[in-house]
């Protein structure tokens, strides 16, 4: 796997509120919610507990966690 340089300034607000979009949509997530406070509130199932993440580096962080277990989970494709 071909490594990525190191991020030169931090995720935008715009940024996580996109890839929290993508992991609802992909239902990768049940659901991820912007508060007033910048905080994001996640939960993983409908009837899971919901987490909260303090800004859009944790939300960023956590599609990275979110797309590396899925792609090394999943059966190779040739």
């Amino acid at each position: 796997m071909i490594s990525r340089p190191p991020r030169t300034s931090e995720p935008t607000a715009a940024e996580a509120s996109a890839w929290a979009d993508v992991l609802v949509r992909r239902q990768l997530l049940h659901a991820a919610v912007l508060t007033p406070t910048g905080q994001w509130l996640v939960q993983n199932r409908p009837d899971g507990p919901v987490r909260v993440l303090t800004g859009p580096a944790d939300v960023v962080a956590l599609a990275a966690t979110i797309q590396h277990h899925t792609r090394t989970m999943r059966p190779e494709i040739r």
